[in-house]
């Protein structure tokens, strides 16, 4: 008896082709809405910090007024991290030429911003911290304060991902003949 294992690797492909072909404005769009949610999430609690003065364990952004397990869970800022990866890699095929060459930057930059995550969640999830720190520590953060090193690597990723956005839906550039979706508006 055969058992399924889920989609054939012609549907999964066809769903990626789908994704960056007739459906890719759609993604971007769903995807870009993610961003600047997670943006509204730090800056609200930059605000909260450098504008209102509140302590930096009380400046939990929106969601964490509420939720406020959510800005100490490392699976929440983990899985912020993949899903960011994830997307910039699904969406990649869509783009071509120089907005091509621009996401791709933003994905590296994010595949690094994942693994410092990573880092910090196998901290948590171990209970030993990186060079004995009370909390868990990535890399950079050994240098740089942890609300201040979000904000920059946010910024790091969404940058290049805007000037692949621009340049990708951009009219009659040279460089997106190939592409395969309807992003940029043809005259």
């Amino acid at each position: 008896m055969a058992i399924s294992t889920g989609a054939s690797p012609n549907t999964l492909r066809g769903g990626l082709d789908s994704l960056n072909g007739r459906h890719h404005q759609l993604g971007l769009r769903l995807f870009l809405f993610i961003v600047i949610a997670h943006w509204a999430e730090h800056l609200v609690q930059a605000y909260q910090i450098y504008v209102m003065g509140w302590p930096i364990p009380e400046a939990r952004g929106v969601l964490g007024i509420p939720f406020p397990w959510l800005v100490t869970s490392e699976w929440m800022h983990y899985g912020y991290a993949l899903v960011m990866m994830v997307g910039l890699f699904l969406l990649r095929p869509g783009f071509t030429g120089r907005s091509g060459t621009w996401w791709k930057v933003s994905l590296g930059i994010q595949v690094w911003h994942h693994l410092e995550h990573l880092l910090l969640l196998v901290q948590a999830l171990a209970g030993a911290h990186l060079l004995g720190k009370a909390a868990p520590t990535s890399l950079i953060q050994l240098i740089m304060p942890r609300v201040e090193l979000h904000l920059f690597y946010n910024a790091l990723v969404t940058v290049p991902m805007v000037v692949a956005m621009y340049l990708h839906t951009r009219a009659n550039r040279p460089d997106n003949a190939a592409a395969r979706c309807t992003c940029a508006p043809q005259d």
